[in-house]
């Protein structure tokens, strides 16, 4: 190996622990793909790279869940770790431990970060008011509350938001409140709560969140907590509660997001006893090891504000770096169950293999935060050319004629000495890019080396030389350079597609495909007889995917006593038609083409996108209620149907002047679309 003991780097990384309630989808998957990708990078460099996670176990959606199915708690937990870790496996990825926070590390763990937050003056108590359920004799937290909208008076209405018009509010503003949980009218009952001081580090974060911690996009976004100013957190719930009890505190329990970043240091600590690894050399103060947490956009305060924060006060070492990505969105929309596209992992990897997915995402993901589309008939256009018909196609071609004409046996000279070591120098660029987490443009650089690769041995054509006598010797020494090739193509790819890569060092009867490998080039060496390393995808697969998806969340409904979702046919099947309007009356709306020029996420609302609408040379601002649906990208340049004679509506974030059309039902929301041809401007008839 080139990277010495001198060059060696301790490194520990974590993905953000998924939560014990439910299946991981393809929408998880990106994180633990994206750092399973970077992971594999760092130890074929040689690198001691420990990679952890959990499930994060705890809060009161546990015990509620664990209650309807009539099991513990901890029953429900060790059920579903171990469908995760089973879907994990097979995305191959491949942690160093995967444990729980609902464990004896995280429990101390806990109690001494609290403990010395709370000696060193960083923790407060405070009586406060919240609503209480009478007969689950349990505080309600704001999601289990529901009601009508004291502003708009919609009904049905959670405690913190409203849904049809975007107000938020308190959930004792809420008009005829009742527990989601039991149905009965809550009580208004004051509790002692603790609280973890957050403002004592606001310098300490202000310039952690600008040391180069995070990337420059959630730099700047993070700043806005330091404008409105940092909040205490409370970090306590009261009794009955799943997870640990506060030391010093009968009856009051750790929030669920106080010991879930801990459950990193659980889990590592669960490893080190376990492999007699030194805990503290990596987590004291001073310690040189990097620490790299990969999580989503959604949960970055917790990560860069609190998280740092808590390490800080309990004089321990804060992260090397919070590495964010964006969300995971289907043909351009959220993932809609009635669609099929709210994809389960194991749903998928019954019919699709599970690499095609790790080099997909390998091939569009960047060091940013932004969204990921996968477009299915882009993503098996995308596998088939660069994976099949690009790298395993050069393997193919070459492996016939040298078991055939050299009964196996490699060249025991290089008859491009320039080309491949232009492919073994073009490793320092492509590892640049796995340091950087730009994946898309390491495989690009992959990629553009396949080509050269086909190009060579399609202008020498060995398949020609072969039907011509004496040219035999020639024919090997193509097809051993273009082995090679193959060869230093596959470390490359082997912290993307692992399986695969370890069929391939099989046919190539070698010992490793670890970086420092690609130097050596194979001579007088013998491989074994090729079997294909992949297939092709085929729409059938992905159409039997998708039908599936919808029935397997169709059973799964069933067997809550939910209602089955509508078809999406008829989105709005289930709802009453509204009162009967006079055609005078519908002729007076003034429906029109409308190209979204833009499309962005509104600061302050969960629901709302803010539309830039062109109607063919006027522009009209549009907020839309349509932001769990789609990413804003993927509306860009779109075609949609709006009422511009709407009177202008004056909300808390601007000027609504018009609104789209969308229609609805329980699986989410679909934007009408005009067929293709239509232009902005023109009116809807």
């Amino acid at each position: 190996m080139s990277n010495n003991a001198s060059l060696s780097r301790q490194i520990l990384v974590t993905s953000a622990l998924p939560y014990a309630n439910g299946s991981i989808h393809l929408g998880h998957l990106l994180e633990y793909i994206q750092t399973d990708i970077w992971v594999r990078f760092q130890k074929s460099r040689g690198h001691e790279c420990h990679y952890v996670c959990a499930d994060d176990a705890h809060g009161t959606a546990i015990m509620l869940r664990a209650e309807q199915e009539g099991i513990t708690p901890e029953q429900l937990i060790a059920k579903v770790s171990e469908e995760h870790q089973a879907d994990f496996a097979r995305f191959g990825v491949a942690f160093d431990n995967y444990h729980s926070t609902h464990s004896e590390e995280n429990r101390a763990h806990s109690e001494r970060i609290y403990t010395a937050l709370r000696d060193a003056g960083h923790i407060s108590t405070l009586d406060i008011e919240q609503m209480y359920d009478p007969v689950k004799g349990l505080f309600l937290a704001d999601r289990f509350i529901k009601g009508t909208c004291p502003k708009c008076g919609a009904e049905d209405q959670y405690g913190d938001n409203c849904e049809v018009c975007s107000a938020t509010y308190t959930p004792a503003e809420l008009i005829k409140p009742v527990s989601a949980i039991s149905g009965a009218t809550p009580e208004v009952r004051t509790s002692t709560h603790y609280f973890f001081k957050l403002p004592d580090f606001e310098a300490f974060l202000q310039r952690w969140t600008r040391s180069g911690r995070v990337q420059p996009q959630i730099a700047n976004k993070l700043q806005e907590w330091f404008e409105s100013g940092l909040n205490e957190w409370d970090i306590s719930r009261d009794a009955p509660y799943f997870g640990f009890e506060i030391p010093d505190a009968p009856g009051k329990y750790f929030y669920v997001w106080l010991d879930a970043p801990i459950g990193y240091l659980a889990s590592f600590q669960n490893l080190c006893d376990r492999e007699g690894l030194d805990f503290d050399s990596y987590w004291k103060a001073d310690s040189t090891a990097e620490v790299y947490h990969f999580i989503g956009k959604d949960i970055v305060y917790f990560h860069a504000l609190f998280w740092p924060a808590m390490l800080e006060g309990a004089g321990m070492r804060t992260p090397t770096g919070v590495n964010c990505h964006g969300f995971v969105t289907v043909n351009g929309a959220k993932m809609s169950k009635s669609r099929g596209t709210f994809i389960k992992a194991q749903t998928y990897a019954d019919y699709l293999n599970p690499e095609y997915l790790r080099y997909y995402f390998a091939a569009k993901l960047t060091s940013r935060v932004d969204d990921l589309d996968l477009n299915l008939e882009d993503f098996a256009a995308r596998v088939n050319s660069d994976l099949v018909g690009k790298v395993v196609n050069i393997a193919s071609r070459c492996a016939g004629f040298i078991k055939k004409l050299a009964d196996g046996k490699l060249s025991s000279t290089c008859a491009e000495p320039d080309l491949v070591a232009r492919f073994i120098y073009a490793g320092d660029e492509i590892a640049a890019d796995f340091e950087a987490r730009e994946f898309g443009r390491a495989m690009r650089r992959v990629m553009e080396l396949a080509d050269e690769a086909n190009a060579y041995i399609a202008d020498k054509a060995p398949w020609v030389l072969a039907k011509e006598g004496g040219r035999e010797q020639e024919v090997i020494d193509i097809c051993s350079v273009g082995i090679n090739l193959f060869r230093i193509l596959l470390v490359y790819l082997q912290p993307v597609v692992p399986a695969m890569a370890e069929q391939a060092r099989l046919f190539l009867q070698v010992e490793s495909l670890d970086w420092e490998s690609r130097q050596h080039v194979l001579k007088d060496h013998v491989i074994g007889k090729f079997k294909p390393l992949m297939t092709r995808i085929e729409s059938d697969r992905i159409d039997a995917m998708m039908a599936a998806s919808k029935e397997v969340l169709e059973a799964e409904k069933q067997l809550t006593g939910q209602a089955p979702s509508v078809d999406s046919a008829s989105p709005l099947a289930d709802d009453p038609i509204s009162e009967e309007i006079a055609f005078d009356d519908f002729v007076k709306v003034d429906l029109r083409i409308a190209r979204i020029e833009k499309a962005a996420y509104v600061e302050g609302s969960n629901k709302l996108l803010e539309l830039t609408l062109d109607l063919g040379g006027e522009t009209r601002t549009v907020f839309s209620g349509i932001r769990k649906a789609y990413a804003p990208e993927a509306l860009e340049g779109r075609l949609t149907v709006m009422v511009a004679n709407l009177a202008p509506r004056k909300m808390r974030f601007g000027v609504s002047e018009g609104m789209v059309l969308a229609a609805g039902n329980d699986d989410g929301i679909y934007l009408l679309s005009p067929d293709s041809g239509a232009n902005p401007g023109e009116r809807v008839t």
